[in-house]
């Protein structure tokens, strides 16, 4: 991490004055991470901003806290969607005393293993194993399974890992709940829509799809690699997230040529006598009508 966070009593105490801490914040100098604490910049990323609160809450901390829960998934680059940003959260290795929970801060105190503390860039952070299991027992299904998808596509953990990071601690509060979340998950999920796709998919009971199936043709040709398929149903469903199109982009092609290259490769598909169902974000909070036409163009062979 940069030490680029300016606390306002540093400020004072280098020999600034409080007129000189407004006119920079006025001016664009310096911008608000929180009460009393500055950055040079500001980023847009809502990961990237609540990194620099953590920072930001660690300078004024004791030493004794390890950056925990949704905030350590943030730091070990896991996606995180759901789960509010807007509170750093630390757990001190202790059983009960030195736990509070305020606006921007919440320590929790629970036992913490060596093998459970790694360093992120210096910083004292929970462990993959552990940070996926405390997500998945402080926060709903979708929001767990979204963090563990992650950890797990990006190799950051395995199955086995996070099984005995379940084991480990069996009277933990939640754990039933991060057991279920921890059993769904799976590689192959390339985004939070995918991941929330796949919710969605066994919520409405449809059978579990392929993820990532690479489609070939009867003579070993590549079609093209699709998010979910059914093989068997011969449907495969693609997830279309805003970004998609522009990380299919290459260098210097036009956004329009993409999306074209996408419609050959979904007229490919269906050359293959194969059925394509669309969706889109509004999508998964109503999933229904997807899960009908889903329904409605399963073809078993």
């Amino acid at each position: 991490m940069q030490s680029d966070i300016y606390l306002r009593r540093w400020l004072l105490a280098a020999g600034y004055d409080k007129h000189e801490v407004r006119r920079m914040l006025r001016d664009g100098s310096l911008h608000v991470i929180r009460r009393g604490a500055y950055v040079q910049y500001a980023p847009d990323d809502p990961a990237a901003q609540h990194a620099l609160l953590i920072r930001a809450a660690l300078a004024e901390l004791s030493s004794d806290v390890v950056v925990s829960h949704v905030s350590a998934a943030v730091l070990h680059g896991m996606r995180v969607w759901g789960i509010p940003l807007d509170r750093v959260v630390l757990t001190r290795a202790r059983r009960r005393s030195g736990a509070r929970q305020g606006h921007r801060v919440h320590v929790h105190c629970a036992p913490l293993e060596s093998d459970e503390i790694v360093l992120v860039e210096g910083v004292a952070v929970t462990s993959v194993p552990r940070t996926v299991v405390d997500v998945a027992r402080a926060n709903g299904f979708e929001q767990a399974v979204v963090v563990a998808d992650a950890a797990l596509e990006a190799g950051l953990v395995d199955e086995a890992q996070l099984a005995a990071a379940l084991a480990r601690w069996p009277r933990w509060p939640g754990l039933p709940a991060a057991r279920r979340a921890i059993a769904f998950a799976a590689r192959g999920s390339g985004s939070v829509g995918e991941s929330r796709s796949r919710v969605a998919i066994a919520t409405a009971g449809l059978p579990a799809p392929l993820l990532q199936w690479e489609v070939r043709r009867s003579d070993g040709g590549f079609v093209g690699r699709v998010d979910f398929g059914w093989p068997r149903l011969r449907t495969v469903g693609e997830f279309d997230g805003r970004v998609k199109y522009g990380k299919l982009l290459r260098p210097g092609q036009d956004p329009a040529e993409a999306v074209y290259e996408e419609k050959l490769r979904e007229d490919a598909l269906r050359a293959e006598d194969l059925a394509v169902v669309r969706w889109t974000w509004p999508d998964l909070s109503r999933f229904a009508p997807v899960a009908a036409r889903l329904r409605d163009r399963f073809r078993p062979t």
